[in-house]
């Protein structure tokens, strides 16, 4: 009885197997037939044709949304990516309800999809740059340090930040990571580790009350770089009190300020900012920086969390500086992956 309900009658009226393709065109027959000479087929769908044009505001216009509920506006920036995963559920359902009306409204979502990401779908990186660099926030509960460590130490990075360092675990980061680094300094919970010379190292206040940022000029073969470190305050979503972010934007005006005073021409910011590219919130630091990824990366580079990464929060960002590459490097014991980029400092060619 059980073969029964894979056998089809074939054409001189006996049964076989049913064909794998032949489930997919009798669907494809139920989408597309019943189209022509129906003309409820632009009354259909009226329903799908306004929520593909809320999607479409909703893009367009994320700038506007207000933060003053809840935070609102900067949650819906952080996953802004993900509400394109809703065009295709509705091209589905327009189809379904054999709605003409629904398909062409489809259009406006992707159309503006395409325009907000669809740079991010290509392959922009190069092969050159003269500096390699890598950030990882490594998770305060880490269950193997020295693991993360040589993992992040393997890349290639001549210059290493390192977030969310534990200072009961410095010293193991330290001894680990010894080997391929001869220049380090940490300040507070964040670290750098350099090939290169570092002086004028110094904490950054981004009005915390404790240290979670620094500054420290690298001396390499192309000349001086100014490299800052930041962890910005974590990010919550509360039922109660929504999207809650308040001191990660107190942060992120002070670490934008910082950087606007900075005196060297070259600098490069590496850690986890708890915010995308997207996030009016971090405006005060991405209006005057470059996001190596957008610049040279291939895909959207989400970084956290590690399991299913749905967001890019960990950021390289320069200024003085060209992109050439921008990746994501191998899973470590963290719940964010580690991100790189290559980039050429000398821009005088």
């Amino acid at each position: 009885m059980a073969q029964q309900a894979y056998m089809t009658e074939t054409a001189d009226g006996g049964s076989g197997p049913e064909r794998p393709g032949s489930r997919l065109r009798r669907l494809m027959r139920r989408l597309f037939s019943g189209w022509r000479g129906d003309p409820r087929i632009w009354r259909r769908g009226i329903v799908l044709a306004v929520l593909a044009l809320l999607l479409a505001l909703v893009m367009l216009l994320h700038s506007h949304i207000s933060n003053k509920v809840g935070n609102l506006g900067s949650l819906t920036e952080t996953f802004l990516p993900w509400l394109g995963l809703a065009v295709p559920v509705l091209l589905l359902l327009g189809l379904i309800r054999k709605s003409a009306t629904a398909l062409i409204a489809v259009l406006l979502p992707a159309i503006v999809w395409l325009n907000l990401f669809g740079g991010l779908l290509t392959d922009k990186s190069g092969s050159g740059g003269d500096l390699m660099v890598a950030t990882h926030n490594v998770n305060a509960e880490n269950p193997d340090p020295p693991a993360t460590a040589r993992s992040v130490a393997s890349s290639g990075a001549e210059i290493l930040a390192l977030e969310e360092v534990p200072g009961s675990e410095v010293p193991v980061y330290e001894k680990a990571l010894a080997p391929t680094y001869q220049h380090h300094a940490v300040v507070g919970t964040v670290g750098l580790w350099s090939k290169y010379p570092m002086t004028d190292v110094q904490a950054v206040d981004i009005k915390l009350g404790w240290e979670r940022a620094m500054r420290a000029t690298v001396s390499t073969p192309k000349g001086q770089v100014a490299v800052y470190v930041a962890h910005m305050p974590s990010v919550r979503v509360k039922v109660e009190a929504g999207f809650t972010a308040r001191q990660r934007d107190t942060s992120a005006d002070a670490l934008g300020e910082a950087i606007a005073e900075e005196p060297l021409k070259r600098v490069v910011l590496l850690g986890d900012l708890n915010g995308t590219m997207n996030d009016r919130s971090l405006n005060g630091v991405t209006s005057q920086m470059r996001s190596t990824q957008g610049a040279a990366g291939s895909g959207f580079g989400f970084s956290w969390p590690a399991s299913f990464p749905m967001a890019r929060i960990d950021q390289i960002m320069v200024r003085g500086v060209e992109p050439e590459s921008s990746w994501t490097l191998p899973r470590t014991g963290s719940d964010h992956l580690p991100v790189a980029a290559r980039v050429k400092l000398d821009t005088s060619s």
